[in-house]
């Protein structure tokens, strides 16, 4: 029948020794060093017939243990009180406390190693997700468009706007003047009756002449030429008009009877 023994895997030789110590239940600060040592050389030889790799630290560790295992076994010298002497034998001495402080040592950081080993698994059952815009989530303040506004601003503001609907609901009379080619004939040739026979176009017009006035003045002056009563000349290009009365005085037999506009 054959049998097959597995063996757990250690870190290294202090990991097994606190390994054996934990399952012995023994103080850590009172290692029976014999029992210990028994038990790990055992292992070491379970390791060999399994042709597993039994590296030097574990082989340096059984030298240790059995190093400290003879020496808890030989008895204790006499204690030898030397004045002078610098060297003298600790009767309180034990060979276990290197090997002791080293225990706690490596409990306390195996300790915090598993610590940080449970974090890790429980970190790693959270995901996470990348971070996103939140912007337009966030709750948009609106601004109080009164701020900083009195009473007496808010008073002026509604009395312009009043006076403004006040404007917008006045009613505009608009009055046409007409103004006919047939008056504005007479009042050219009285112009020129009273100027002595020859004015200037711009004296017949007004400041406040509005357009519908020089068209009609001009309508005025192309039927006193074509019925042959005035001639209109420049001096020079651009110059303004002058209007003179035929000395003749002829015409083609058309009055202002004719002119009904």
């Amino acid at each position: 029948m054959k049998v097959t023994v597995k063996l757990e895997t250690f870190e290294g030789p202090l990991d097994l020794l606190l390994h054996l110590i934990d399952k012995a239940e023994v103080d850590i600060y009172d290692i029976p060093i014999k029992d210990i040592t028994d038990q790990y050389m055992e292992y070491l030889d379970a390791m060999q017939e399994l042709e597993l790799e039994v590296t030097s630290e574990f082989l340096v560790m059984a030298a240790t243990l059995l190093s400290i295992k003879s020496k808890m076994l030989l008895p204790k010298p006499p204690v030898v009180d030397l004045e002078f002497d610098d060297y003298m034998m600790d009767e309180d001495y034990d060979p276990r406390a290197e090997l002791v402080a080293k225990l706690i040592e490596y409990r306390k950081y195996k300790a915090i190693a598993d610590h940080l080993r449970d974090k890790e698994v429980e970190r790693s059952l959270i995901f996470t997700r990348e971070p996103e815009d939140l912007t337009p989530y966030v709750s948009t303040v609106i601004e109080n468009p009164v701020k900083g506004l009195h009473v007496a601003d808010l008073v002026h503001a509604f009395r312009k706007a009043l006076r403004r609907m006040h404007s917008r609901q006045a009613i505009a009379k608009i009055r046409k003047d007409e103004i006919s080619v047939k008056d504005r004939m007479l009042e050219v040739l009285e112009a020129l009756e009273s100027q002595g026979g020859k004015v200037l176009f711009s004296r017949l017009l007004q400041e406040d002449t509005t357009r519908e006035a020089v068209v009609v003045t001009f309508l005025a002056m192309l039927e006193l030429m074509k019925i042959k009563r005035i001639i209109c000349f420049q001096h020079r290009l651009f110059d303004d008009i002058v209007i003179q009365a035929r000395e003749d005085g002829t015409a083609n037999g058309l009055w202002t009877d004719e002119i009904s506009y």
